[in-house]
């Protein structure tokens, strides 16, 4: 046994040391690479594909960083999506990835992580932001200033229909049929012509600021059969709608909005379980709900559905700035603010809404 120890030291010993990897940013979706990187990962999310880069520079206008690690071989071995966000309202950040729920460092081993984290830092520091950020699902850097505010709700998808349904809450169980008695039907959209309209009205009630048009479309012209659109509807009314990505054999749905009588017709619930349904027959496996703040409704609503929330880790390096943002509209401070958006003619809202919800992120 020793013997064998030795000759296992000695070709360790005689094996030339391995080159550090080097950090390079992607030039064009054109290098499929990052993509393929990705979907073989089984880290990886959604939020780290290639496409994100082409949205979020040409529909929110950031300059945009997608860092990836190169081994001696020239085989990726790790990738950090990050966008520099500059606006006057909320200053300057290097997050990865705004808009996105997920984000952060993806890598094979702990050496192209580090690499990819030192970079990623020294950009920082050269563009002279106010601080770095990391979306994890995981801590990375428990050692950096930190936010306790969102949540994710994941869970399994059943192999049978019925399986689902059953493991919904008898509650919440009992609005997916009422739903379907009081005559709703949903169906795919090719477009976001009914969408659009029904998310950024239901946004302005919350007194949230709304994306705009464009960024939709770009969602829909990159990612394609993975970013979908569900409309709920009834005598031919649209009352319901949601953008939903599928990544590998997951459902992501991420933005959805209602009318004012969707609640009393149940077509939320009528809307995510045809989502779960659907989903099921085609094989998919894992139902993510997204992400909620502690305390909302919509933190309520994804656990009466059955979903256990899991805190997400989100850290921030401070460099220029002197504490972590708080741009949460649940912050008091921004409940007067709120107040006067719900009052503005929703045309209004639509045109400046853009303008600031792509500093907030």
């Amino acid at each position: 046994m020793r013997l064998e120890e030795n000759g296992r030291e000695w070709e360790a010993a005689l094996r030339p040391p391995q080159a550090p990897p080097r950090v390079k940013a992607l030039e064009s979706r054109g290098d499929a690479r990052w993509d393929d990187y990705v979907f073989a990962h089984p880290d990886a999310t959604f939020f780290h594909r290639a496409g994100w880069e082409e949205v979020i520079r040409d529909a929110l206008g950031h300059r945009t960083h997608f860092l990836y690690a190169e081994d001696e071989y020239g085989a990726l071995a790790g990738v950090l999506p990050l966008a520099e966000v500059r606006t006057l309202l909320f200053g300057r950040a290097l997050v990865s990835l705004p808009c996105c729920v997920y984000g952060g460092l993806l890598a094979d081993n702990a050496e192209a992580r580090r690499a990819l984290d030192e970079a990623a830092q020294s950009l920082a520091a050269r563009l002279g932001v106010d601080h770095l950020e990391y979306r994890h699902r995981q801590p990375v850097h428990p050692e950096w200033h930190g936010k306790d505010l969102y949540y994710a709700f994941r869970k399994g998808i059943e192999p049978e229909v019925e399986a689902n349904l059953q493991a919904i809450p008898r509650k919440q169980r009992r609005m997916v049929r009422q739903g379907a008695k009081a005559g709703l039907v949903a169906e795919e959209d090719a477009g976001i012509e009914r969408f659009f309209p029904i998310y950024a009205a239901n946004v302005h009630r919350l007194g949230t600021p709304v994306f705009s048009r464009k960024y939709f479309e770009r969602l829909r012209a990159v990612f394609g059969e993975e970013c979908r659109v569900l409309t709920v509807s009834r005598g031919g009314e649209a009352v319901a709608s949601v953008m939903t990505f599928y990544f590998r054999d997951e459902i992501l749905p991420y933005y959805g909005g209602g009318a004012p009588a969707a609640r009393r017709m149940a077509a939320y619930d009528f809307m995510y379980w045809e989502l779960m349904r659907r989903g099921c027959e085609a094989g998919y496996r894992v139902f993510d709900f997204g992400r909620s703040k502690h305390g909302t409704g919509s933190f309520s609503f994804k656990k009466n559905w059955g979903f256990e929330p899991r805190r997400l880790y989100y850290e921030f390096q401070l460099h220029r700035g002197r504490a972590v943002p708080d741009h949460n509209p649940l912050n008091p401070r921004y409940q007067r603010l709120i107040r006067m958006w719900r009052r503005l003619p929703l045309p209004v809202a639509n045109w400046l809404g853009p303008k600031i919800v792509r500093g907030l992120g």
